[in-house]
């Protein structure tokens, strides 16, 4: 290494080594037990640093360097650590309270154009006229080819009260239309109700958000006027949800379960890592809050129920699946879920930053862990007709490089973790999957252009269900 290079090394060494020694300080006061600071990895970091710094092509800020090896040291440790910047951590805040300012619509890409999937009612979006299939080409001057849809998005979202100009391809149209709209505060509904026939209607949850368990408790009372007290089945559709809030699972949960009764579990290496969640108003509630669960009516704790669940359904979307399938308290169709079953903890940092830990492992009352694994349903049905129920379309934890151990598979926490797939081999799958999905959308847009219904094969299945305690033998049960 060059004198220069070394010289940098060493004063990032020492600032490392200094910022470690003072926190490893202040954890010897809480822990009596402290590994020793690896020196020679610590060493090797400050030259990697200095080599970079003296050799890299072009001049690198520091701060970009620092931030770098942060990103690298959180993400290594799992799928779902991460250090949030500024701007990641405000997205996280906006993502879990369902509001932010923006336009309105669902989108997707489409040949490199975003492509509206469909306009939030009462939006400004819709007050403007953007319709579902609208192409979106240029947001304000800005050409949309070559943005990813990440980026497309964090443009069209901003502080409510500014305007965009979007330019925008439709069909039957001779040439672009450009319609300026004004940012507002847009609420995600993260949870939305439908009455399929008398007596019996779906709830579905998109998201678990701040609110949603509030909300699920407004839908849940609508059906039941809707139906004058006469509710004879309820399918709660937890499909592609993602998860999000664990209060927000557990009041979920609640609503359905007895009073008291283990919601999940929670295991980690410190003791706040460490918790039993039951069906109590402690744990949904913010506290001084009025129980919103409690003027429900009482015949909506034995209600027939079915919980859907799919290959996207994770992390809150499975703690609820498996608090009500091991509590005999809803049957469980679908296919097999996610498979992410740990806890992450927001860690807030200086200056706007957090970092996203993940602390524990989370358990079904039962003592299940869904870690690498999911929910299995007790009536497994494909999510069309056409598909098998085992042709495991999509990509699982399990395929994810880093992730936990199952622990309650093994029966030992520290078993080996099975194989995760190589960059190539989840690309490979994706691409199966998308192929896939694209032949069933395509099939279904041409059974929709010859005026035919499109059903939506799992949760016909589900109604069939609460009616005859069968399904078609197509599914298969477990």
């Amino acid at each position: 290494m060059s004198s220069k290079a070394q010289k940098i090394g060493l004063v990032v060494l020492g600032a490392v080594v200094g910022v470690s020694l003072s926190l490893n300080y202040s954890a010897v006061a809480e822990k009596s037990v402290q590994q020793p600071l690896p020196i020679e990895e610590l060493r090797t970091l400050s030259e990697v640093f200095g080599s970079i710094k003296a050799n890299y092509v072009e001049n690198v800020d520091d701060r970009k360097l620092i931030k770098e090896a942060i990103n690298g040291m959180v993400s290594g440790l799992d799928p779902h650590s991460a250090y949030l910047d500024q701007e990641a951590f405000k997205d996280l805040q906006v993502g879990t309270q369902g509001e932010f300012g923006g336009l309105g619509i669902e989108v997707g890409m489409e040949d490199g154009l975003v492509k509206v999937v469909s306009p939030i009612d009462d939006s400004p979006a819709s007050r403007a006229g953007v319709k579902a299939g609208d192409l979106i080409t240029k947001l304000d001057d800005t050409a949309v080819k070559g943005l990813t849809l990440d980026e497309a998005v964090k443009r069209m979202r901003g502080k409510p009260d500014t305007p965009i100009a979007l330019t925008i391809l439709r069909k039957g149209e001779a040439s672009p239309l450009v319609l300026t709209l004004v940012r507002a505060v847009i609420k995600v509904k993260s949870v939305r109700l439908k009455q399929l026939e008398p007596g019996y209607a779906t709830i579905r949850i998109s998201q678990f958000q701040e609110h949603t368990a509030e909300n699920l408790a407004t839908s849940i009372q609508k059906a039941y006027d809707d139906n004058k007290g006469d509710l004879k089945g309820l399918v709660l559709d937890l499909r592609n949800d993602p998860g999000g809030l664990l209060t927000a699972a557990v009041g979920v949960s609640a609503a359905f379960l007895p009073a008291n009764d283990l919601v999940v579990y929670t295991d980690g290496r410190t003791e706040d890592a460490k918790m039993r969640m039951t069906a109590t108003p402690q744990n949904y509630l913010h506290p001084g809050a009025e129980d919103y669960l409690a003027k429900l009516p009482a015949a909506v704790k034995k209600l027939p129920m079915v919980v859907l669940v799919n290959g996207g359904s994770a992390s809150a979307s499975e703690i609820v699946a498996g608090a009500l399938q091991d509590h005999k308290r809803a049957t469980v169709i679908g296919t097999q879920s996610f498979g992410k079953g740990s806890v992450q903890t927001i860690l807030p940092l200086g200056n706007n930053t957090a970092v996203k830990l993940t602390t524990a492992r989370y358990f079904t009352p039962s003592g299940r862990s869904i870690q690498a694994k999911g929910i299995v349903p007790d009536v497994l049905v494909p999510e069309d007709p056409a598909l098998s129920v085992d042709d495991g379309i999509g990509i699982r934890e399990a395929d994810l490089e880093h992730h936990l151990s199952n622990p309650t598979d093994s029966n030992n926490a520290s078993a080996p973790k099975s194989k995760a797939l190589t960059p190539a081999e989840l690309k490979e799958k994706a691409q199966k999957a998308a192929e896939v999905r694209e032949r069933i959308m395509k099939e279904r847009e041409a059974k929709f252009k010859a005026g035919e219904e499109l059903p939506d094969y799992q949760l016909n299945q589900a109604v069939q269900f609460l009616k005859t305690g069968k399904v078609d033998q197509i599914a298969q049960v477990k």
